[in-house]
C-alpha cells in the first residue's frame, strides 16, 4: 500500500522528531565507542599483546558506519540498525558476569538507544523526502 500525500506527516510535526533522533543517535553512536574504549584500555583483563587485536575487533564495525552517521545519512543509520544487535548481544552475556554487570548494562542502554534512534531516523528520512516529492509533483 502506498502512502499518498495526505497519509504522511506534515513538515512541521517531522522536522524536531528528525533533528531529536539525530542528535540521540549521534551521542549513543560516540557513547559506545566511548565504553568500549574505556572499557578495553582500562578494566577488561585483556592480555597486553592482545589487546589491540581486540579493540581493533570491537571497533571495526563502528569505525566503518562513522563517516555515515557522523554526515546524517540514512543508509549509515539503517545499517548501524543491523551492526548494533552484535554490541547488544556482548552487553546482554556481559551482564551476566558479576564482574561485567556495570558494563554490559552500559552497553545494552547504549545499544539500544542507538537502535532506536536509527530506526526512527531512517523512517523519519524516508517520509521527509516523499514530502518533498509530492510537494514538488503538486507545484507542476
Amino acid at each position: 500500500m502506498a502512502l499518498t500525500a495526505d497519509s504522511l506527516p506534515s513538515i512541521a510535526w517531522l522536522l524536531p522528531r528528525l533533528r531529536a533522533c539525530r542528535v540521540l543517535s549521534l551521542l549513543s553512536f560516540i557513547l559506545l565507542a566511548a565504553l568500549l574504549l574505556i572499557w578495553n584500555l582500562g578494566y577488561a583483563a585483556v592480555p597486553g599483546s592482545l589487546l589491540w587485536a581486540v579493540l581493533a575487533f570491537q571497533m571495526l564495525p563502528l569505525l566503518l558506519l562513522a563517516p555515515g552517521i557522523i554526515g546524517g545519512h540514512p543508509r549509515a543509520h539503517s545499517w548501524a540498525c543491523f551492526v548494533v544487535n552484535l554490541y547488544f548481544i556482548q552487553g546482554v552475556l556481559a551482564a551476566f558476569d558479576p564482574s561485567k554487570r556495570l558494563f554490559g548494562w552500559l552497553e545494552i542502554l547504549l545499544s539500544l538507544s542507538l537502535f532506536v534512534s536509527a530506526l526512527l531516523y531512517t523512517r523519519w528520512c524516508a517520509q521527509y523526502q516523499r514530502i518533498g516529492n509530492t510537494e514538488e509533483v503538486q507545484r507542476r
